[in-house]
């Protein structure tokens, strides 16, 4: 993991207590399209499960996560993907 992966982990882990957490860069599958660039860290899919997401919906989940990486959006990552669940979620 880079720099910026390691400190969105840091960041929602300290958030959120999750019981998973996948902080993913997918910046070389975005080769050529806007924000990318050669030495990576731009593009990210976050996969993370933890209760503080339970009885919320899909977009409250969202922005509690876009919340906590609010100066990363402004900074090195130009997109992210995200899939939140609550604890016993398929």
């Amino acid at each position: 993991m880079g720099q910026v992966a390691d400190t969105m982990t840091r960041k929602l882990q300290a958030a959120f207590a999750p019981e998973h957490l996948n902080v993913i860069d997918e910046t070389n599958q975005h080769y050529g399209h806007a924000g990318w660039k050669e030495s990576g860290e731009t593009h990210f899919k976050v996969e993370i499960t933890a209760a503080a997401f339970a009885g919320k919906s899909r977009v409250d989940r969202q922005r509690l996560v876009y919340g906590v990486l609010v100066e990363d959006l402004a900074g090195p990552v130009h997109a992210l993907a995200l899939v939140v669940k609550a604890p016993g979620e398929a």
